[in-house]
């Protein structure tokens, strides 16, 4: 079975002119994909501004500062929701700072594009079950983050 993931992309409208929705898309398939993902998925995408990104920083992780990434998983261990068989699985969102990304590329001396393929992967990943509290699974992210930039991005 051939997948057939639905991924919706949001850009702020103060965004558009940086960023190129089908590129954005492709960005998030290949994750999918290196990922073999759920076959029949959806998953959103939204690139905004600080402010939005530290209000839902605020509101969701109790922090008030603006990040680069957020990442809001609907199938994380215990939040799973029961679909019927052959239903699309709404996988989760992913929030991301165009700002702070491009400050974060500024300071790594790499374009906008590179600081938001890493975002974007980090953030699918998250939304995938990955994450980087403890050593072993921050070892374990960075590496599957590595080879899935190495694919997209060579």
């Amino acid at each position: 079975m051939s997948a057939n993931w639905t991924i919706d992309i949001q850009v702020k409208p103060g965004f558009r002119h940086l960023l190129k929705v089908r590129w954005l898309r492709q960005i998030v398939t290949a994750v999918l994909a290196a990922e073999e993902g759920e076959p029949r998925a959806k998953l959103s995408l939204v690139v905004t501004d600080d402010e939005t990104v530290k209000d839902l920083n605020r509101k969701y992780r109790g922090k008030d500062k603006t990040t680069d990434v957020l990442a809001f998983s609907l199938v994380a261990e215990g939040t799973a929701f029961v679909s019927p068989p052959g239903a699309v699985v709404h996988l989760g969102e992913v929030v991301i700072s165009c700002p702070q990304a491009s400050r974060q590329a500024e300071e790594a001396g790499h374009t906008l594009e590179k600081e938001l393929a890493l975002l974007i992967v980090h953030g699918v990943l998250h939304v995938l079950g990955y994450d980087h509290q403890r050593s072993a699974q921050r070892q374990r992210m960075r590496a599957r983050e590595q080879a899935i930039l190495d694919q997209i991005c060579p």
